[in-house]
């Protein structure tokens, strides 16, 4: 395991550690203060293997990798630290994948290891209503600034495409755990009140990262891509999901602590899921519990100070939130009034931010009744995939595969050549059937011009397309 340190992590570990009678662990962790204390009770268990390192280095990662049947690759940059070490971001998500996958490709027989990439939510960007239900196989797509997203879908195709021959890609949503209650900064701003997300809690991950392990997975699992969530009772509006946190500490609702004009319009991310049962009904890793004791179970392992939140008078809460929105990097505020790029790309434009007068103008839609409507005017999307997703990807023919690449505004240009691109012209493929295999890599044309190489299965069955536009003109 990686990233056996943070809140997903550590979750799995521990249900891991309980099943200990059939699993040995190994963690690759930093020898950090905070690790080495979180860990110290487990280091002299014969159960447990502890590799002090770091997941950029490839003898390292050899150590973890070497005689593993599995490789649980948690770890990562994520929030708020990618949102201020962008760069860092990329180089640590991206470069540790591509280790992972060298190290698998080390082994005497890669094909013995199993190697689960944990992706996100964020790969799929900006889903706001009536585009606010997704899918695996959804258009692979960051948000302009995200490079936290850049550097998930970089890694995730890292893996995909590395030649390993058993992988799978599981993308994590919003994880709900204690500290959460008590986590506040610039990128809470970041988030449209009016979005939605499918949440999943820490429990259900830890419990989904054991279950990946047991031998009762079937082998049609692999190699594709799923999406994770705790299914319906998580769905929530992010106004929702506001109001219930503030309220789990006593100050009412989020109109009496926050300003609506500190919340993003847009370029977020997040959806609710259309097939996140299809992951528990694989691996049944859901606890089921209803939202609502859910939240009074969080509130119970908050720290009793922060039962006397309800006494602190609202203006003086206001004020102290509020320096999150002027955040001289971060802040919503501070892009107001120095960065126009970013003020269009979170608000649309300054006439849209300066058109928020009340909490009216952010509060998402009336979604059942909305959706209707929506539905009824062909609005309400269910994305297309720009092909016949009742047949197996090996078994379409180049015109169908031709067909979902035009789908896409490109073009499919055909089969790899061993040992490396082909530089024939990139003609038109035939539309007879050919061979096709799991994890072969083809090229494609985007609709800017680039050529790149991909696999099938990342981008029919992932959503991948090309990575040069994964950036747009932000990130140039």
């Amino acid at each position: 395991m990686t990233g056996a340190t943070g809140n997903m992590g550590f979750a799995g570990f521990k249900e891991l550690y309980s099943r200990r009678d059939r699993f040995n662990i190994r963690l690759l962790a930093r020898k950090s203060e905070k690790n080495q204390k979180l860990l110290e009770n487990y280091l002299n268990d014969g159960a447990v293997e502890v590799i002090w390192g770091d997941m950029m280095s490839f003898d390292d990662v050899l150590k973890g990798v070497t005689g593993a049947d599995y490789v649980l690759h948690i770890g990562g940059m994520v929030s708020p630290a990618a949102d201020y070490y962008p760069e860092k971001t990329l180089k640590v998500n991206v470069g540790s994948s591509e280790i992972i996958a060298r190290a698998v490709l080390a082994q005497p027989d890669p094909s013995a290891v199993k190697v689960v990439y944990i992706g996100s939510v964020a790969q799929l960007g900006d889903r706001l209503f009536p585009h606010h239900w997704g899918r695996a196989g959804d258009p692979v797509q960051a948000s302009p600034f995200d490079m936290y997203s850049v550097s998930k879908c970089r890694a995730e195709k890292a893996i995909v495409d590395s030649g390993v021959p058993n992988w799978v890609s599981l993308r994590q949503s919003g994880i709900l755990y204690p500290d959460l209650l008590k986590a506040m900064g610039p990128t809470a701003f970041h988030v449209p009140v009016a979005g939605v997300l499918e949440w999943t809690t820490i429990e259900d991950s830890g419990r989904l990262l054991a279950n990946v392990c047991e031998d009762w997975v079937p082998d049609s699992f692999w190699n594709n891509f799923y999406n994770i969530g705790s299914g319906p009772e998580y769905r929530m509006s992010n106004y929702e999901f506001e109001s219930r946190i503030i309220g789990s500490l006593g100050l009412g609702g989020p109109e009496k602590v926050f300003e609506p004009q500190w919340f993003a319009l847009k370029n977020f991310h997040g959806m609710w899921y259309e097939d996140s049962d299809r992951l528990e009904n694989i691996l049944h890793f859901r606890e089921n519990l209803p939202l609502d004791d859910y939240f009074r179970r969080l509130k119970k392992e908050l720290p009793w100070f922060y039962s006397l939140a309800p006494l602190a008078p609202k203006s003086i809460v206001k004020k102290f939130l509020g320096k999150y929105a002027y955040d001289k990097v971060l802040g919503t505020q501070y892009w107001v009034k120095n960065d126009p790029a970013r003020l269009e790309a979170f608000y649309g434009s300054r006439d849209a931010y300066e058109s928020i007068r009340s909490w009216d103008d952010v509060r998402p839609p009336h979604y059942e009744t909305d959706a209707e409507k929506a539905r009824a005017k062909g609005e309400l999307l269910h994305l297309d995939h720009g092909w016949d997703e009742s047949k197996s990807i090996y078994g379409l023919t180049d015109a169908e595969i031709q067909a979902a690449a035009a789908f896409r505004g490109g073009k499919f240009l055909g089969a790899v050549e061993v040992p490396g691109p082909s530089e024939a012209s990139a003609s038109c493929p035939s539309a007879a059937p050919t061979s096709r295999t799991r994890g072969r890599q083809y090229r494609w044309q985007c609709s800017k011009g680039h050529i790149f190489t991909a696999s099938l299965e990342y981008v029919l069955l992932g959503g991948g397309w090309c990575p040069d536009c994964i950036y747009d003109s932000w990130a140039k």
